[in-house]
């Protein structure tokens, strides 16, 4: 199996179970071994009393952006410490991409950022993610 074969089933395994991802509207753009684009449209269920997207939500984005990001390679991951900063509001309408690339990856550790940008290219929050490896896999191989 190569390496984009392998973040590709990974990705497709842990997709069936994100009843989480999926329910707010996530959808997959791409994957490969540590990376991934996530995007999410802001509705009028995602908005706060601002009337702009909730960081909720841009978090929630970016956060899964990171774990399908961590967990290419097939080696259970989860969050270990996250961290976001917003920079511009989200808008009903608007497209939002969620591109998580891989910094650091050493024994158990992982070190993921994430930016989130709207359709204009426009960057809306920075995210931070550190995984651990819990052992095991996500699919048998």
């Amino acid at each position: 199996m190569t390496p984009l074969e392998r973040a590709k089933k990974s990705t497709e395994t842990m997709w069936k179970k994100d009843n989480a991802s999926k329910g707010i509207g996530i959808k997959i753009e791409s994957v490969a071994p540590g990376k991934a684009d996530l995007s999410l449209i802001v509705k009028q269920k995602h908005l706060n009393g601002h009337d702009i997207c909730h960081g909720g939500f841009i978090f929630t984005l970016a956060d899964s952006a990171f774990a399908f990001a961590c967990n290419s390679y097939n080696q259970a991951a989860v969050a270990q410490n996250n961290m976001i900063t917003f920079i511009a509001p989200a808008q009903k309408g608007e497209k939002l991409l969620a591109k998580a690339r891989e910094v650091s990856r050493t024994g158990r550790s992982g070190i993921y950022d994430v930016s989130v940008f709207n359709e204009k290219e426009q960057k809306i929050a920075e995210f931070r993610g550190l995984s651990r490896t819990i052992g095991g896999q996500n699919f048998k191989e």
